[in-house]
């Protein structure tokens, strides 16, 4: 039997060189490939115990002076991954880069690395050696497989990222498969139930990643970390600007930050926050878990190039955010504030144990002053709430007793504010402590307010509660006290209280809507509050009806134990003209709480119409004939019952619309 052999040019002699598979007509010429494959490995791996050999002599020389003599088989080992690589440039088709890692492919890695090693182990020795000759040799060779390798790996990089949409994409420049090789005698195209699914961030199949790990183990086996980790990073680095482009976010410098609207500014943001969360959920885990996948081998390698991503991406989003808080403050930029520092606080996750220590640290230091400074604002807008309070001076009484425009802005505000309320203890927490620390005297006294006033606010004790908790019960102490100074704006008492019972019960149902809210204030602030509606309503009837009530009172009505006409004439004229005034007035007067409104009606009902009745039907008889009963009497009692109806509607046209 003839034994193969290979010539200088990496050819095998001893048998005839296998036909192209495309132009064979023998059905038995893709065996014959396969057949041809195992001889040529077969070759090889003989070829490889000779330098494996040879490295141990290399290992056990101590006398670098004196190196052992070079066999032939470096040079030939040498030819044939050259060989390898011409044969690969010239090809204009391959296999898809799909296809599974086979075993020419682990096989080609192999002898490159064991190149890679002998080519180290031949640069120990000084030059001018004996060695000298193979090393530049071995060194040249290598230098072209790993520009051969990073090339590839660019290729993968970059093709492979959109292998879920394309997956029959033929890759032409794999460094796997280069002499056209079938696996079971077909080409390897990835399915679409292969792929890794849209859902994922990064889109590679698995195969690919694989291929990358090979390639990268090999390039920094050969002391190629710093081209092999070039190629990654900037691809990636690429890939993320891609991913940053489709979530439509764009570098803003601070100039144009400062000159927005805030209509546009807050669209910005809105952008911004997507993509800061899409970084923290997706964007940053994926490339953590690529990065760790291609490079497991060299787990600091990819704690490095996580690291420079992050830390150019992280600053570029900081920066934005930075810009914002620089911009003029004002109430409604509340909540994009707050949506911001949670954003910005949720970064932290996403980076730790992740990156490099040191990267890690100055992150996370530069994350959490960004966080602070977005946390210093909102505490800064939401304590000028305590300023539009006081300075909330009117002139004018809202019309008809109605709820305050105030009181609907502040309430809304708080309720809303709850909504983040977990945030905003954490922010106002921080905020104490920084002050403290600052000036430890100065804030003492608000951390122990614990008041006992007429405000239901106060009422609490709120010593050692939450920061957040106290600037909010003293916010609502504030709106009290403007509501008060605002009451007395109406010169009828009636009208005064009528206000006050719609505010205090506009703020009441409004923290019982809000758990946040009730959860600060409390059970017991809410049954303070209700009585002191309650004692609102209570005065209102006072105000309004006493003087109705003593009309109708049978006191006064005999003398010396008979009725006198006259005062029962002058009493339903006094009970009329009095009764058409309230209507007139307290018809146009306002209460838009639908329950309240129907409480109050029962309430004038239960109060006026018994009294009424006991006297329209006591003293009726009284008036002489029925033109004069008609002259006195202008209501019957179920009238006064329908009339009652028309309070608090805010209409000035009930009265007339009822005459007509």
């Amino acid at each position: 039997m003839v034994k193969n052999h290979l010539d200088k040019n990496g050819s095998f002699t001893g048998s005839p060189k296998p036909p192209h598979p495309a132009a064979s007509t023998d059905p038995h010429s893709r065996k014959s490939s396969h057949e041809e494959l195992e001889h040529r490995n077969e070759d090889v791996q003989k070829l490889s115990e000779d330098i494996d050999r040879f490295l141990d002599e290399l290992s056990t020389c101590h006398d670098k002076s004196n190196p052992p003599e070079v066999p032939d088989a470096v040079e030939t080992f040498s030819k044939i991954i050259e060989s390898k690589i011409i044969k690969h440039n010239a090809c204009e088709s391959s296999a898809t880069k799909f296809c599974k890692m086979t075993e020419e492919d682990y096989f080609f890695l192999e002898v490159v690395s064991r190149l890679s090693k002998l080519t180290n182990s031949l640069s120990e020795f000084p030059s001018g050696s004996t060695t000298t000759r193979s090393l530049n040799r071995t060194s040249m060779v290598l230098q072209r497989a790993m520009a051969f390798l990073e090339e590839d790996l660019r290729t993968l990089l970059e093709d492979s990222k959109d292998s879920s949409s394309n997956v029959n994409k033929v890759h032409k420049n794999s460094s796997f498969n280069s002499n056209g090789l079938l696996v079971d005698g077909e080409q390897c195209v990835l399915t679409l139930s292969e792929s890794s699914g849209d859902e994922e961030y990064p889109s590679f199949p698995s195969d690919a990643v694989t291929r990358m790990n090979r390639i990268a183990s090999a390039m920094i086996l050969a002391g190629y970390e710093t081209e092999c980790c070039q190629v990654y990073s900037i691809s990636r680095r690429n890939a993320f600007g891609e991913q940053l482009k489709k979530l439509e976010f764009e570098k803003i410098n601070m100039e144009d930050v400062q000159r927005m609207s805030w209509e546009s500014l807050e669209g910005e943001i809105t952008r911004w926050i997507r993509v800061v969360k899409s970084c923290s959920t997706t964007l940053f885990p994926g490339e953590k878990r690529l990065g760790d996948s291609v490079f497991s081998e060299s787990p600091t390698i990819s704690q490095s190039l996580f690291s420079n991503l992050a830390r150019a991406i992280v600053i570029q989003l900081l920066d934005f955010a930075e810009a914002v808080t620089m911009t003029k403050r004002s109430a409604e930029k509340l909540f994009k504030y707050l949506d911001m520092y949670e954003a910005t606080r949720d970064l932290i996750p996403s980076i730790n144990n992740s990156c490099s220590n040191e990267c890690e640290n100055e992150l996370n230091s530069e994350i959490q002053a960004t966080a602070d400074r977005l946390g210093e604002a909102a505490v800064s807008i939401f304590c000028d709430l305590e300023n539009s309070i006081k300075n909330d001076v009117a002139r004018t009484p809202v019309p008809g007793g109605a709820v305050h425009p105030l009181t609907r802005y502040v309430m809304n505000y708080l309720k809303y504010a709850c909504e983040y309320k977990v945030t905003l203890e954490h922010i106002f927490q921080q905020h104490v402590k920084l002050e403290q620390s600052n000036s430890p005297a100065k804030l003492k006294p608000t951390l122990e307010v614990e008041t006992e006033s007429e405000s239901p606010h106060c009422s609490e004790k709120v010593a050692g509660t939450m920061p957040f908790s106290i600037q909010l019960v003293t916010t609502m102490d504030l709106l009290d006290t403007n509501l008060e100074a605002k009451s007395n704006l109406y010169r009828d008492p009636a009208l005064c209280h009528i206000f006050l019972m719609n505010n205090g019960r506009y703020i009441l149902q409004k923290v019982k809507g809000s758990a946040e809210i009730h959860q600060v204030m409390g059970d017991t602030w809410c049954r303070r509050r209700s009585t002191i509606v309650r004692q609102y309503h209570k005065n209102y009837q006072r105000e309004t009806w006493g003087k109705v009530l003593q009309i109708l009172s049978h006191d006064g009505m005999q003398v010396h134990g008979k009725v006198v006409k006259t005062t029962v004439k002058e009493r339903f004229k006094n009970f009329n003209a009095m009764f058409d005034e309230i209507h007139r007035t307290q018809s146009t007067w306002v209460v838009s709480d639908e329950q309240l409104q129907s409480e109050l009606r029962v309430s004038i009902s239960s109060l006026v119409i018994p009294a009424y009745r006991s006297f329209f039907g006591r003293f009726r008889q009284y008036l002489d004939n029925p033109k004069q009963a008609e002259k006195y009497i202008k209501y019957q009692p179920e009238d006064i019952e329908t009339l009652i109806d028309d309070f608090f509607d805010g209409n000035s046209t009930s009265m007339a619309r009822r005459k007509t």
